[in-house]
């Protein structure tokens, strides 16, 4: 959900200022802002050039650089069109995107709640105002708008699927699972519903599963989120062959992705006991991440099996400098390093 997304950079983001309009550096509306600057961003700059005083035009570039966390422009923009019409509730609900992505979250609210009382049937608001309670756990305020939301329209996949989130939240798997399943009947495409029922279905080991993510890649062949999904669903099964072919599906589209190389290494430690392979795959985790400890622990851990101690000691020595009282590579010291008995 992009609007909780921008939450977690806010942080990053300084306070946004906006120039004075006397000022001799203000910005042009037709400004463009980068070498690589989009065709949709030059085509806004050139509608906005020939109707300067159309206030949708301001709002769709404001959406534009709120997207693109470009949120002082964002802030510039918006405030144009409600200079030009401040009726209009979708502006409103523009204004809550941009103050979310800076950390105003007081603000936000507001600009939401004025975007509900200008229009108290404008579903999205609705739903922003349940998304935003969803973030804060108030789960009864969150069910609250969302089922104004769909008083007005029951035909709302989104709704549904916050709904199943809230409920998924609260514990109650069951509602949730009903709540993502009403959003794919509603929404065939809605791939973050699949993500959601093959997570959930995949801790009941039910089949199911598969399909939920397999969906998903029908929507999103490379997508990283559903392969792994997949991968401990079959991991978890003991259909060790297929997880490793979603854990190889994983690697050839970012070869970086260093849990994919872990699972693969224990795998092969604890299911099948192929050692060489398993410390290959944990070689490969460390490459991707210097300080995985844990990576480090279990390639020691394989080479111990495998008869290499002076490797295994190595391993389970930098595992403890990585993380400090790391019991599992105490506890490899200590049978190394235990005397044989007689």
């Amino acid at each position: 959900m992009k609007f909780l997304r921008l939450f977690f950079l806010a942080v990053l983001i300084s306070t946004i200022f906006i120039a004075c309009s006397g000022s001799d550096k203000k910005k042009k509306d037709t400004e463009i802002v980068s070498d690589t600057t989009s065709a949709e961003l030059l085509l806004l700059n050139k509608q906005i050039a020939a109707d300067p005083g159309n206030a949708d035009l301001y709002n769709k570039r404001a959406k534009y650089y709120s997207e693109n966390l470009l949120f002082e422009e964002a802030l510039t923009d918006i405030s144009k069109a409600m200079n030009i019409d401040s009726s209009k509730a979708e502006y409103f609900l523009t204004l809550s995107d941009i103050y979310f992505g800076t950390g105003k979250i007081k603000n936000c609210q507001a600009a939401i709640q004025k975007s509900i009382n200008l229009d108290p049937e404008y579903t999205d608001a609705l739903l922003k105002m349940g998304e935003l309670n969803l973030y804060f756990k108030e789960y009864a305020k969150t069910l609250d708008y969302l089922n104004k939301a769909l008083a007005i329209n029951k035909i709302n996949a989104k709704a549904y699927f916050m709904k199943g989130m809230t409920y998924k939240e609260m514990g109650d798997t069951a509602k949730a699972v009903s709540n993502f399943q009403t959003a794919v009947e509603q929404d065939g495409d809605y791939y973050h519903a699949y993500i959601q029922l093959g997570l959930i279905f995949s801790t009941r080991h039910n089949k199911l599963a598969e399909d939920y993510y397999n969906n998903a890649l029908k929507l999103n062949p490379k997508s990283i989120e559903a392969l792994y999904g997949l991968g401990m669903y079959y991991q978890e099964i003991a259909e060790y062959n297929s997880a490793i072919a979603a854990y190889d599906s994983i690697i050839s589209i970012n070869p970086k992705y260093k849990q994919a190389h872990f699972n693969l290494g224990y795998i092969h430690l604890v299911y099948l006991q192929v050692y060489s392979q398993a410390i290959k795959h944990f070689t490969n985790a460390i490459s991707c991440d210097p300080d995985y400890a844990e990576a480090y622990y279990n390639r020691g851990y394989s080479y111990e099996l495998s008869g290499d101690v002076t490797s295994a000691k190595a391993d389970y020595k930098k595992a403890l400098e990585l993380k400090t009282n790391y019991q599992k590579a105490i506890d490899g010291l200590n049978r190394i390093d235990r005397p044989a008995k007689k």
